[in-house]
C-alpha cells in the first residue's frame, strides 16, 4: 500500500456516507488530514469524530457546494485547522429518476446545481487558495459511467455527469502550469444510499414493479460479476490523491467492474 497521500490535507465533499465517507476513511487511515465535509453537518462531524476515535485526524464541516459563500467557508475552516489545502475530492452529488418527457425546469436545476455548479465552485475556491500557497495540488472529481453514456430515464442526471467530465478537462488545461492536477472518477453501480433514491424513482415511475429491481438489472451485465462497493473506490482514489499520479492530468476513470467499455 502507497502512503503517498501521508500528512496530505484533504477535503472529501458528500463524505457523511457512501463513496465519499469510504474515500476520507481510508484516506485518514494512510496517514492524510481529512475536512470530512456533507450538507449533512452532524453525519460529517460523526464520520470525522470516529476517524478521530481511531487514531486519525478529521474535522466535520457543514457544506452547501451549491453555495459560493458556503464553499468558501469550508475551505477557510480547513486552513483555519491544518494550514493548508493539498487535494480536494469533489465528490458530493444528488440522483433523480425522471423519464425523459417529465423533467422540469425544477428538476434540471436542483441537479445541476449540486453535480455540476458545484464542481465548479469548489475547483475554483480550491484551486484559489493553492494558488496561493504557491501553487500544486489535486483535484479529484466524482463523475460517473452517466458521464459516458446517457441512460433516459436519467437525463439531466447523466448531462451533469458529462459537465464534471467537461470541467476535468477545462481545469485541467487551466491549471496544469500551476502544477494543479485534474481528474475525475467513474464509478458504475455501488450499492449506496443514492442507488436506493434511483431505484426507488424508477418503482415511482413505474418503470420497475419491486425493490431493487433496477439496481439488479443495471448490475447483470458488469463483466466481474457483482456491484460494486463503496470501497473499491478508494484504490483510485488513493492514486490519483497522491504523488504517484502526478504526471496524470484531465483524465476521467472508469471504474464500474467493466459494465461501460470505451
Amino acid at each position: 500500500m502507497s502512503n503517498s497521500v501521508q500528512g496530505r490535507v484533504i477535503i472529501v465533499t458528500g463524505a457523511g456516507r457512501g463513496i465519499g465517507e469510504a474515500i476520507a476513511r481510508g484516506l485518514a487511515a494512510d496517514g492524510a488530514r481529512l475536512v470530512i465535509a456533507d450538507l449533512d453537518g452532524v453525519r460529517a462531524r460523526s464520520v470525522a469524530e470516529g476517524i478521530a476515535g481511531e487514531g486519525g485526524a478529521a474535522i466535520g464541516v457543514e457544506v452547501d457546494v451549491a453555495r459560493r459563500d458556503s464553499v468558501r467557508a469550508m475551505v477557510q475552516a480547513t486552513v483555519d485547522r491544518f494550514g493548508r489545502l493539498d487535494v480536494i475530492f469533489n465528490n458530493a452529488g444528488i440522483a433523480q429518476t425522471r423519464p425523459f418527457l417529465s423533467i422540469t425546469e425544477t428538476d434540471w436545476d436542483r441537479v445541476m446545481s449540486v453535480n455540476a455548479l458545484g464542481v465548479l465552485l469548489c475547483t475554483q475556491e480550491a484551486v484559489k487558495q493553492m494558488l496561493a500557497q504557491g501553487g500544486g495540488g489535486k483535484i479529484v472529481n466524482t463523475a460517473s459511467i452517466a458521464g459516458k453514456q446517457g441512460y433516459e430515464p436519467l437525463a439531466h442526471y447523466c448531462a451533469s455527469k458529462f459537465a464534471v467530465v467537461a470541467l476535468t478537462q477545462a481545469a485541467a488545461r487551466a491549471f496544469g502550469r500551476h502544477r494543479i492536477n485534474v481528474n475525475a472518477i467513474c464509478p458504475g453501480v455501488v450499492a449506496t444510499e443514492m442507488w436506493k433514491v434511483i431505484d426507488k424513482g424508477f418503482q415511482d415511475e413505474g418503470l420497475t414493479s419491486r425493490e431493487n429491481e433496477a439496481f439488479e438489472r443495471f448490475s447483470s451485465d458488469i463483466l466481474l460479476g457483482r456491484p460494486s462497493r463503496p470501497d473499491d473506490l478508494l484504490g483510485v482514489a488513493r492514486f490519483l490523491a497522491s504523488s504517484d499520479s502526478d504526471y496524470m492530468t484531465g483524465q476521467s476513470l472508469l471504474v464500474d467492474g467493466g459494465m461501460v467499455l470505451v
